[in-house]
């Protein structure tokens, strides 16, 4: 997991990633989380516009919902079985913020976009996230604020090359 960046071109032929276009894996667990999927979903004309391809984990229970959507800049997957290679090939991620997944991608030192659940004993996924955003090492992005924040927030990491270093710096101390 420590040494990705020397995986990245590795990681985009075993996912038919272009290495010429930014990358944004979406992370959603084994099962996957219907607000990531329909966010990711209702932004795939911003993906196009801004032309980024998505690595997008969907989850079990949504594969067959969202598989349609596979194509040559989006790719859609039920499960990830080379995370090492899907860190490798990200240049941003949007994740859930459970502790395993906090604790792993504090390792893998990516820009993060958490998008904690609020359905989860004690809201413990959005303090996981805080603890992050206080640092400034990802920025948190709460379920309720999505519609109106998520473009824009979006938009300025992606573009923003300073941000996401600062980014994946930080997540890491």
């Amino acid at each position: 997991m420590l040494n990705i960046s020397e995986k990245r071109k590795e990681a985009q032929t075993f996912f038919s990633l272009n290495p010429n276009k930014k990358t944004l894996l979406v992370l959603g667990g084994s099962l996957g989380a219907r607000r990531i999927n329909q966010l990711i979903e209702s932004n795939l004309p911003l993906f196009e516009k801004l032309d980024i391809q998505v690595l997008w984990q969907c989850g079990k229970l949504y594969f067959e919902e969202y598989k349609k959507y596979d194509s040559e800049n989006i790719k859609v997957l039920q499960f990830i079985d080379r995370m090492d290679f899907a860190y490798a090939s990200a240049d941003v991620i949007i994740s859930r913020a459970g502790a395993s997944s906090v604790s792993e991608l504090c390792i893998v030192g990516k820009p993060v976009i958490f998008i904690p659940s609020p359905n989860v004993a004690e809201d413990h996924q959005t303090k996981n996230a805080q603890a992050i955003a206080k640092k400034q090492g990802c920025v948190l992005i709460r379920e309720s604020e999505l519609d109106s924040q998520f473009k824009t927030i979006f938009s300025q990491l992606i573009l923003d090359e300073n941000q996401q270093k600062n980014l994946s710096e930080n997540i890491k101390n």
